[in-house]
């Protein structure tokens, strides 16, 4: 049986529901972008152009949420379904998008570049349990006018597995697009089997900037699905209580589906966010802390409530390095998300709030990701009865390590880690050098490195993914994309 854990009653569920439809029936919320004012003035919303202030009514978000996918599925540049968003499904994706890199050598944080992305995305891609990329960090060495596209263009480059990003520049999604076009053959080809998830983020309280209207829009109309990434801030831009800012957490995603829905009914999104439990002690956004945990399991169900699939910012970590705060944080964020059943889980490989971004950690994760995984399978007998007969073998050989029963069953009953989690003796562990968890780790990004092998796309079309990116690099004036060391 697959165990389940939940926070709200179905009637606590209701209640928020009805309390973040009278926020936006009554005070309403704001849209920055005027082909969007006039869209929803067309289906029936209060618009007060002058203020950009949209009214909603419960009628628009009825017909909205009646037309939401309960589903949608993602596949790889090949070609090949990687992820069935539905039910209790889960999958994993680092987090996004920091701008810095932990370098294990130095010890210190720093500016990526290219060759550190590149590497990423080797690594990423021969991880077992991160069933998607993200476009992690930003590379400091292009021009930031062209970072959201470079990002995706060297995930599609030198990965196969899709990719989560998103876009900081308003010029950036026709580029993206174009990319993704690229590597699937057509638009038709691309709306039957979506490659990428575009994160939406309205600015919390309760209004939409141009670039996010204009992302949830375009990626609606070509069925390019979107995560909805609300981020209210307990006692900060939210209400103190986590009741309180799910609350404002819902008005922000019912207000996004709605505009998702009016570009084109039937359009894909994941229910999601990255709220966060305000520290006002030293004015951070924990997103490791228990409440920002909690807050994030029980979005989950309001969304699943809905019937739509669900994403959320956790399995991260505040910590600075990878330390036993970016474990504890990252472990139980995984577990608990995992026992949720949020579909989407964007959190492995970062530390320090989202800022930093460290490879090292994104080997632990992969390993917390697969015992979560078996935690999440629960427990159910395997020809465990009658148990008598076990026993006796038991008691006539003393042992059962050469049981049939054990042969069948031991390796789908257990998760056994690589050796990155150490589960030797402790002699033995001081005769392999008494390692750190960071140093193995390390070797593992070494070796992994050492072990990569090519994506599979087509050559003809890697090379017109980087005539598309050469051609955008030199409408904004670089001469040169950065060369990429193949054998770094």
């Amino acid at each position: 049986m697959r165990p389940i854990l939940t926070f709200l009653t179905e009637e606590l569920i209701q209640q928020i529901l009805s309390e973040a439809r009278d926020i936006l029936c009554k005070l309403g919320t704001k849209v920055y972008d005027k082909e969007l004012l006039s869209l929803l003035s067309h289906h029936g919303a209060h618009v007060d152009s002058k203020n950009r202030n949209v009214r909603f009514t419960n009628d628009i978000i009825d017909k909205a949420l009646k037309t939401v996918p309960s589903s949608f599925k993602l596949y790889d540049v090949l070609g090949n379904e990687t992820h069935d968003f539905s039910g209790t499904n889960v999958y994993f994706t680092p987090a996004s998008s920091a701008l810095n890199i932990l370098d294990h050598g130095k010890r210190e944080m720093r500016h990526p570049e290219t060759n550190d992305y590149v590497k990423y995305v080797k690594i990423v891609s021969q991880l077992e349990h991160i069933a998607s990329q993200s476009t992690a960090f930003i590379p400091a060495d292009v021009s930031e006018k062209i970072s959201d596209s470079y990002r995706l263009y060297l995930s599609l480059l030198y990965g196969e597995k899709p990719v989560v990003t998103g876009t900081f520049n308003n010029d950036a999604f026709s580029i993206m697009k174009n990319l993704q076009v690229a590597v699937r053959g057509s638009e038709k080809a691309l709306k039957e089997k979506p490659l990428t998830i575009f994160s939406c983020c309205p600015i919390t309280p309760l209004k939409w900037g141009e670039r996010s209207c204009r992302d949830i829009v375009n990626c609606g109309r070509c069925d390019i699905p979107v995560e909805l990434i609300s981020m209210p801030l307990t006692g900060f831009t939210g209400p103190v209580t986590l009741v309180g800012s799910l609350v404002g957490h819902t008005v922000e995603n019912l207000s996004g589906i709605v505009i998702s829905q009016l570009s084109n009914p039937g359009a894909p999104l994941l229910y999601g966010g990255a709220p966060a439990a305000f520290d006002m002690r030293w004015g951070t956004t924990p997103l490791g802390a228990v409440e920002t945990q909690m807050m994030d399991c029980a979005y989950n169900e309001i969304g699943k409530y809905l019937g739509i699939p669900t994403q959320a910012y956790i399995a991260l970590s505040d910590a600075k390095a990878l330390d036993a705060q970016a474990g504890l944080e990252t472990s139980m964020g995984a577990a608990l998300a995992v026992l949720s059943g949020i579909n989407s889980i964007s959190g492995p490989g970062m530390l320090d709030f989202v800022n930093c971004f460290s490879l090292e950690k994104l080997i632990v994760d992969n390993e917390i990701c697969g015992m979560t995984y078996r935690l999440g399978k629960g427990i159910e007998p395997k020809e465990d009865f009658p148990t008598l007969p076990r026993y006796q073998e038991l008691l006539k050989e003393q042992h059962l390590l050469t049981s049939l029963h054990t042969r069948r069953y031991f390796k789908e009953e257990h998760y056994f880690p690589s050796s990155v989690i150490d589960r030797t003796t402790c002699a033995r562990w001081r005769e392999q050098g008494s390692q750190t968890l960071g140093e193995r780790a390390h070797a593992e990004v070494k070796r992994l490195m050492d072990s990569y092998q090519a994506s599979r796309l087509h050559q003809d079309i890697k090379k017109q993914l980087t005539q598309i990116m050469e051609s955008e690099a030199h409408r904004i004036g670089m001469e040169k994309l950065p060369e990429v060391k193949e054998n770094q």
